[in-house]
């Protein structure tokens, strides 16, 4: 690929942010209030995530520059480890990592726009999926500019909500974020941990320029920018914005709600204007749609490149796109639109990325024994404090979600066994270039 059609820092950094800023930071609040009734805990709670997050960006940094291609985990833990767990984490990330977190994208949109356009939401969903799919099928100039545009829209919309509260008159929640009585209790709870699984999925995606090192402009130097400094926004972004919300609404106006920028739109400036930017919401969160319509393809596309069966999936259109696993993903997403709610895949998605994302971290004790100091152009600041924190937060995350719903472990090995069964099918692969 020609630098032309690479994507530049400014793409990358905003593919970073525009994964993260979704349907996490305007749903999440609604599930945390209720068993943490803090607004200090609750501030903490997503200062714990974004370091957790930097953590893992950080690794992802000196393992991704080091190896040197697009992929992601599945290049990653594949080169580290065995080709057959890359295999089995592409996997996840094509069913559940990017497909099954454009679905529930795709269900916030339609739920934040179905009452103002009064259509069915399913159809919504729908219509936004095959959107941004055919928008990416003309290129990478294309789908950048889009990118960076619906990125740049989302950006000025948050920062509109986190000033509007001192300009609008009106009532307001006042919630205190200092240390109280009780909140040391909250912190160490089991509900702080499992309130956790919601931030993770609201910060999944600060490791989405990995997947895309090969076909990004000098990534040496770009892909650690793109990481680190696409994921310090969205950290500062979130403390700001969640503050914010509970600023201006009360514990009991947002516990449970899904539409927590609907809540906080109409309170502040009523039903009328309120619905309206219900309708800029779901174009704002178009541009995380987008942002996993550019990552996830190249998974597959990483996949028919190293497997001489799944080789289709690599083929490329006129404007140098993998059309094939495009159009896969976007159809597996319709299915999961049309046969599954919001709620029921988030803590899914947290606990089954959040597995793959630590072996990956894991890996990079590993890969320090592999690769010299002059073949790592990017080491990871601080190390080892990184990976451990982010390793010792997510088992601890995992453990209470487990105790508290066995179930959901249980969906993520049922997830990986069929992609075990696919791997034997598609083995002895094309070996990867070093």
């Amino acid at each position: 690929m020609s630098e032309k059609n690479k994507y530049t820092l400014s793409v990358g950094i905003t593919l970073v942010i525009a994964n993260m800023i979704g349907t996490g930071v305007f749903t999440s609040l609604g599930y945390q209030v209720g068993p943490l009734p803090s607004g200090f805990a609750i501030l903490l709670l997503w200062a714990v995530g974004g370091v957790v997050a930097l953590s893992g960006a950080f690794t992802y940094a000196e393992i991704s520059t080091t190896l040197k291609k697009s992929g992601g985990e599945y290049l990653y833990l594949g080169k580290i480890f065995h080709p057959a767990l890359g295999f089995v984490s592409g996997w996840m990330s094509l069913l559940v990592g990017f497909a099954g977190a454009i679905s529930a994208v795709a269900i916030a949109i339609a739920e934040y726009s179905s009452s103002l356009l009064n259509i069915n939401g399913k159809i919504i969903a729908v219509a936004a999926i095959v959107l941004v799919s055919g928008i990416h099928w003309f290129g990478v100039k294309t789908g950048g500019r889009a990118q960076n545009i619906l990125t740049g829209t989302k950006l000025l919309l948050i920062v509109f909500f986190c000033i509007a509260p001192f300009f609008i008159a009106g009532p307001k929640s006042e919630i205190s974020f200092l240390p109280q009585s009780g909140d040391w209790a909250l912190i160490t709870s089991a509900s702080f941990a499992i309130s956790l699984v919601f931030v993770v999925y609201a910060y999944t995606g600060w490791n989405a320029a990995a997947y895309i090192a090969g076909n990004l402009e000098n990534p040496t130097k770009n892909l650690p920018k793109s990481l680190i400094i696409g994921t310090l926004v969205v950290v500062v972004v979130y403390l700001s914005l969640n503050a914010m919300f509970l600023y201006t609404a009360s514990f009991d106006e947002l516990n449970g709600k899904n539409d927590i920028g609907n809540v906080v739109a109409v309170k502040l400036m009523g039903t009328e204007i309120g619905s309206v930017f219900s309708g800029i919401f779901s174009i704002a969160l178009l541009s995380t749609l987008s942002a996993m319509t550019i990552a996830g393809p190249r998974v597959l596309e990483a996949m028919g490149d190293d497997y001489p069966k799944l080789k289709t999936f690599a083929a490329k259109n006129k404007y140098d796109m993998p059309y094939l696993a495009i159009l896969a993903q976007a159809a597996w997403s319709i299915f999961l639109v049309l046969v599954s709610s919001f709620k029921e895949i988030i803590q899914y998605i947290s606990v089954s990325l959040s597995i793959f994302s630590m072996l990956t971290v894991l890996g990079i004790f590993v890969l320090r024994k592999q690769y010299s100091l002059e073949q790592r152009p990017f080491r990871v600041p601080f190390y080892p404090f990184p990976p451990i924190i982010f390793t010792v937060c997510t088992i601890w995350m995992i453990y209470y979600v487990t105790v508290n719903d066995y179930k959901v472990i249980l969906y993520s090995l049922g997830t990986v066994i069929p992609g075990l069964i696919v791997y034997f099918a598609v083995a002895k692969p094309k070996q990867p270039e070093l």
